[in-house]
């Protein structure tokens, strides 16, 4: 059995496509999953599992939610190891940081740095990312909601091909706590 976290893209926001978290724990909990628990609203869920992949789990959890709640939900999976390593390498002084300043991008697939390479960073000073393999960290000094190059980053162009979700640093430390038990 892995303990894996579930990161669904653009829900609860503003409105629209409303999952309740008690009906997709009941979901996932239907899919043959053990343990799920969900954090927050913005969709996180945390389930340990002993059959699948990454990839073939949150195809199944995609498609579970299109057919229960009737709209589609892009899903990511990641397990314990991936998540703590993640964590682990944060190019940027975390513990010296607001969790507002500090935001992890997760995609979907390997992403390389050509995707990036129109970007002018220096444009975008004080504020910088820097690229994982498959996630991006974000060092947005006064918060997601008003930083201009977390918008040109979030740029379909730019994400063309690859699911991407961002969490701040909080949700990313406490995913690492919630997969570790």
């Amino acid at each position: 059995m892995t303990t894996y976290a579930a990161l669904l893209r653009g829900i609860n926001v503003g409105g629209k496509k409303k999952l309740p978290m008690a009906e997709l724990r009941q979901l996932m909990d239907g899919l043959g999953h053990d343990g799920v628990r969900t954090h927050l609203q913005s969709g996180q869920a945390v389930f340990t599992s002993g059959h699948g992949d990454e990839e073939s789990l949150a195809a199944e959890l995609a498609d579970a939610i299109e057919k229960h709640f009737g709209f589609s939900v892009d899903v990511i999976v990641r397990d314990h190891a991936y998540l703590e390593a993640v964590a682990a390498a944060c190019p940027f002084p975390a513990a010296e940081l607001e969790a507002k300043q500090l935001h992890v991008t997760y995609f979907s697939a390997p992403v390389d740095a050509a995707r990036f390479a129109e970007i002018d960073r220096e444009a975008y000073l004080p504020e910088e990312f820097r690229l994982g393999e498959r996630e991006l960290y974000l060092y947005a000094p006064d918060g997601l909601g008003r930083s201009k190059l977390a918008e040109h980053l979030a740029k379909p162009r730019i994400n063309k091909g690859v699911i991407a979700t961002t969490r701040n640093w909080n949700t990313v430390v406490k995913l690492v706590e919630l997969t570790a038990e």
